[in-house]
C-alpha cells in the first residue's frame, strides 16, 4: 500500500484526486498509476483502469489471474468493473468512499449477479492515511 500512497501524493502534486494504485504478482510490482483525469482530459483515466491496463499491456495478457491490485481509494462502478473483467485475484483497497464507491457501498459490484468475477477483497487497508490525503486535497481547493 506505500507504493499506492506514494503515486497517490505524486496525483496530488499534479493537482490531480490523489488515488494511487499498484499492481503486484508474486510480491513484484508490475504496474503503478495514478489518477490523471484531469491531465490527460479523460473521465476514465482513473488510477485503477491505468494500472490495469499498464499491467496487461506488461504481461502481454488480458487477464491478471495471479495478480492483486492495491489502490488508496475504494474503487467506482467503473473501476470494479474493470478489476472484475481483468481477472484481478485481490482486490485491497484504502478509504472507504460512500459516495462514489462500488465496493462496499452503492452497487457493490462483486456481489451483483451478472458480476463474471468476484477478488478477494480487503479494504480499510492504511485507511487513515488515505482519507487524511484525500481531505487535505479537498481543503486546499476549497
Amino acid at each position: 500500500m506505500a507504493i499506492a500512497m506514494a503515486a497517490a501524493q505524486a496525483a496530488a502534486e499534479d493537482g490531480e484526486v490523489p488515488v494511487g494504485a499498484v499492481i503486484l504478482r508474486a510480491g513484484e510490482v508490475i504496474a503503478t498509476a495514478h489518477n490523471l483525469t484531469e491531465t490527460e482530459h479523460d473521465p476514465t483515466a482513473h488510477a485503477e483502469i491505468l494500472v490495469i491496463r499498464a499491467a496487461a499491456a506488461k504481461l502481454g495478457d488480458a487477464r491478471l489471474n495471479d495478480c492483486d491490485l492495491y489502490v488508496t481509494l475504494e474503487p467506482c462502478a467503473m473501476c470494479a468493473a474493470a478489476i472484475s473483467h481483468a481477472r484481478v485475484r485481490r482486490l485491497v483497497f484504502g478509504a472507504y468512499d460512500p459516495k462514489g464507491g462500488a465496493v462496499e457501498h452503492g452497487p457493490k459490484w462483486f456481489a451483483q449477479p451478472t458480476c463474471l468475477h468476484r477478488p478477494e477483497v480487503l479494504g480499510g487497508v492504511s485507511e487513515i492515511e488515505s482519507s487524511q490525503l484525500l481531505k487535505d486535497f479537498f481543503m486546499e481547493r476549497r
